[in-house]
């Protein structure tokens, strides 16, 4: 029987870094350039060949996400919806996600994460057909303070992850997107809460580390990794889509495209998508498609 592997974005949160804008609408719902910011985690699973994902909304926000995404459906994807009570660490996803992971290997992915670049997808397919292991993704940053940073030893194997170091060993921060083994939600559950009072994914990584079972991919400068979680950042990343659309003619994160050339939907059912929203250049795009 083929083992297939699970996705989750998860879209909750309280967004307090993009107020005001975040207190009409849930910050994956704000455009990054010409779609919303899910799109891009979306569509990064969707690349990873996932096509059963869960989607894990504020409560208020729930209904907002079911109106743009549906079920999936138009994608040839599946997508369902758990809420978020209260946001009590990136690791309690696994928790709420427990009904829908029934123990097959999983990936999360942050709704405010976005990747791309030349050779991101064999990487996201080569992790995700790994289901033996846990596989992060490393990124060299100029700020690595501000994250989960990854730490080598001198042949570059991961010796420890550090979450927030005042003194960082490297530049290699840990993105927002983890694959993991069936084994999650044990490892999720026997997390105890940081004195920030939340699950800690870095605490998880390190306990598949701690067991010889944590992969690190590390993305190489032909790739971009952008966190649009606050004015700046979410600056920085509608400029970087619209200049590289822009210049090649190709959209960035486009899931009607991605379900295409992966044959998840006909060429019928993409015409039916870009005549629904013709009047826009993303409409148009769609249609231009062949």
């Amino acid at each position: 029987m083929k083992i297939t592997r699970k996705g989750i974005v998860l879209a909750g949160g309280s967004g307090t870094r993009l107020n005001p804008v975040t207190l009409a609408k849930s910050k994956q719902l704000v455009p990054v350039y010409d779609k919303p910011m899910v799109y891009y985690p979306i569509s990064t699973l969707m690349l990873a060949g996932i096509k059963d994902i869960l989607l894990i909304t504020t409560p208020n926000e729930q209904n907002s996400f079911k109106n743009l995404l549906g079920d999936g459906r138009k994608w040839g994807i599946n997508i369902s919806y758990e809420i978020q009570k209260k946001p009590e660490g990136i690791a309690q996803a696994f928790l709420i996600a427990e009904d829908f992971i029934n123990n097959k290997p999983v990936c999360l992915i942050l709704g405010d994460n976005l990747f791309h670049g030349d050779g991101l997808s064999s990487k996201l397919i080569k992790s995700s057909n790994n289901f033996k292991d846990a596989t992060i993704f490393g990124y060299s940053v100029r700020d690595p303070e501000r994250y989960g940073v990854i730490s080598f030893d001198n042949s570059m194997k991961v010796i420890e992850i550090n979450e927030k170091p005042s003194n960082p060993l490297s530049n290699y921060a840990v993105t927002g997107i983890y694959f993991y083994d069936t084994d999650v939600l044990e490892m999720a559950k026997s997390l105890k809460p940081s004195n920030r009072n939340e699950l800690e994914i870095t605490d998880l990584n390190n306990l598949y580390l701690k067991e010889g079972r944590l992969k690190v991919e590390l993305m190489s400068r032909g790739m971009v990794w952008l966190d649009t979680g606050t004015f700046e950042s979410l600056h920085e990343a509608s400029v970087y889509v619209h200049t590289i659309q822009k210049r090649q003619g190709n959209m960035i994160c486009c899931p009607e495209e991605i379900a295409f050339r992966s044959n998840w939907i006909n060429k019928k059912e993409l015409k039916a998508l870009g005549e629904n929203l013709k009047k826009s250049t993303y409409g148009k795009y769609l249609l231009d498609l062949n």
